[in-house]
């Protein structure tokens, strides 16, 4: 299979005709957010009409070539697991796929042990993908041979393995499912648009609920210190300081910058370039009355997804349905459904099946398999 990369606007000629005559294509992306600040999108991978091209919407905009034929109804996109890549190209080039077809989706639903697409091709076909680029920086530029190759193998199989998948789940009967899972993934674009508030970034470091409001405070100042260094370098946030040596630093209460580098894992060159700015902010943390202090926020959710205690017994009988339900007809209980949407159910409780298709998370093939079961379980107080 041919493989064009496409740098300019100029060399997308041969792009634009096979996306004009394609039955389907397959997608994929490639986006930095491992090495640098932004996960922006970095590079665009499409397999049509028997040839596959590389985009590098770094070098020019892609947008007007690709949002007609990304955005048709009727021309059938695959992709895999194309949750993230859905986000990033809604927010990145303002796309939202309309034809989505995600064989991770369909190898989930056909239960198999391994979804990811390495291990499906190797099952099903024999082929092995390197996994040399896996954690590669897609937004140095050049972009190697390598590279490239390897960005290109990701979408070259996609068609050969829905086609493969999709005559397992007709056989079963399960084509309709599919179809309605992936077009609840579609929605997960037109979603991220509407995004909560920003998280304040202390409820990502555990443990810090437990601590009094001025250490919360003096962690977060920290975490923005770091995060400010992190987008002018445009690097990771975890490349410019951990998390366990920045805390370190936060609770040994340095006075110097030779105190930072005495920590262990904190980078000395850091510490003597940016050092004195973070024990200015450490400082002003200490001198803050306690009333302006932000303590840790409430009701930030952390670990497995709990009902309330007054919907337990309820949860506990629905979670016995779905159990029992996901063993009958062979798929993982959180296929299924998930325990957060056992929660929502029991929190709802719903009267009827069509009460039953409100609650977000259900899809008409859940209520058919599991549908019955899950009301008279809510009604047999």
């Amino acid at each position: 299979m041919s493989h064009i990369h496409v740098e300019r606007r100029e060399d997308a000629e041969g792009l634009v005709d096979a996306l004009a005559r394609a039955e389907r294509i397959a997608l994929d992306c490639e986006a930095a957010g491992f090495h640098r600040y932004s996960d922006r999108l970095c590079l665009a991978q499409i397999t049509a009409m028997g040839a596959t091209w590389t985009i590098d919407p770094l070098s020019f905009d892609p947008t007007d070539l690709l949002r007609e034929p990304l955005e048709r109804p009727d021309l059938p996109v695959v992709m895999h697991g194309s949750d993230f890549d859905l986000r990033l190209l809604s927010r990145d080039l303002g796309i939202r796929i309309r034809g989505l077809v995600d064989t991770q989706v369909y190898a989930a639903l056909l239960a198999e042990e391994g979804l990811g697409l390495a291990s499906l091709l190797e099952s099903r076909f024999g082929v092995k993908l390197t996994k040399k680029y896996q954690r590669a920086d897609w937004a140095e530029r050049p972009l190697t041979d390598g590279m490239l190759e390897y960005a290109a193998s990701d979408t070259m199989y996609l068609e050969r393995l829905l086609d493969m998948l999709a005559e397992e789940l007709d056989a079963m009967g399960r084509s309709t499912w599919a179809t309605e899972e992936c077009l609840a993934l579609e929605s997960i674009a037109d979603l991220s648009r509407n995004e909560a508030e920003p998280v304040d970034p202390v409820t990502r470091i555990k443990g810090a609920r437990h601590l009094p409001s001025r250490e919360v405070a003096a962690i977060r100042a920290a975490l923005g210190w770091r995060d400010e260094i992190a987008q002018k370098r445009d690097r990771a946030v975890f490349r410019v300081i951990g998390d366990t040596p920045l805390i370190e630093a936060v609770g040994s209460h340095p006075q110097r910058v030779e105190d930072l580098v005495a920590i262990k894992g904190f980078p000395g060159g850091l510490a003597r370039a940016d050092g004195k700015e973070l024990l200015s902010r450490l400082r002003a943390v200490r001198e803050l009355d306690e009333s302006d202090l932000v303590p840790y926020p409430k009701h930030v959710r952390r670990g497995p997804v709990r009902p309330p205690p007054e919907l337990e017994q309820t949860v506990d009988r629905l979670k016995a349905v779905r159990n029992r339900t996901a063993e009958t007809i062979g798929l993982p209980r959180g296929t299924l459904l998930s325990n957060a949407v056992l929660i929502e159910i029991a929190r709802a409780a719903p009267k009827t099946l069509e009460d039953l298709g409100e609650i977000d998370g259900m899809r008409r093939w859940k209520i058919g398999v599991a549908g019955e079961a899950l009301l008279q379980s809510l009604n047999s107080d």
